[in-house]
């Protein structure tokens, strides 16, 4: 089954979908922080299927999130090593993991500590500029004028609803601009 595209959309997270994948492309990663890089270990760690596991390596490398690297001439064999993009995945995945932890039952078994202490950290979003820590109170979306209406409308529609607006601008219409909308 081929998986659905979100290439055509101009939202960073669908963006960011269409390069990551799905759920064993995200667990291949997970694997690649921990310190897995050969194509058995992934397998190992992950009980998938070869065929599977192809692909979803495949997919990693073209997306430019791995890069693959020989580590043996006769028979060829290959490693997986996360790239600088790969690498930029780090927070994701551990914001990720603390919110498993937090939501699914079973999942505290492993948890990011502190290496003086030992003590679980407490993770937080915040602005590396300001040190604020990201709130819904203090901080808004911001979306380019040149946007499209949908992406205006969804974030409009929200900032309504935060604001306890009683009328939500309507959905916009398809293949129509911002000046059409307004």
């Amino acid at each position: 089954m081929k998986k659905a595209s979100f290439q055509s959309m101009p939202c960073p997270v669908a963006r960011a979908l269409e390069l990551i994948g799905d759920g064993w492309s995200l667990l291949v990663l997970r694997d690649a922080f921990y310190g897995l890089r050969r194509f058995d270990e992934f397998q190992h760690s992950l009980g998938i299927a070869s065929n599977t596991l192809t692909r979803r390596l495949s997919d990693l490398v073209a997306a430019g999130l791995m890069e693959r690297r020989p580590y043996q001439n006769n028979p060829p064999r290959f490693e997986y090593l996360l790239t600088e993009a790969g690498r930029d995945l780090r927070p994701v995945l551990l914001t990720l993991m603390m919110w498993g932890a937090k939501h699914a039952e079973g999942s505290k078994k492993v948890y990011l500590a502190d290496v003086e202490t030992g003590e679980p950290v407490a993770l937080t979003l915040m602005d590396s500029n300001t040190g604020k820590s990201i709130t819904v109170e203090d901080h808004r979306l911001h979306i380019a004028p040149d946007a499209d209406p949908l992406t205006h409308w969804r974030v409009e529609a929200g900032e309504g609803y935060r604001h306890e607006k009683l009328w939500v601008s309507p959905f916009p219409q398809p293949n129509s601009t911002r000046s059409e909308q307004q």
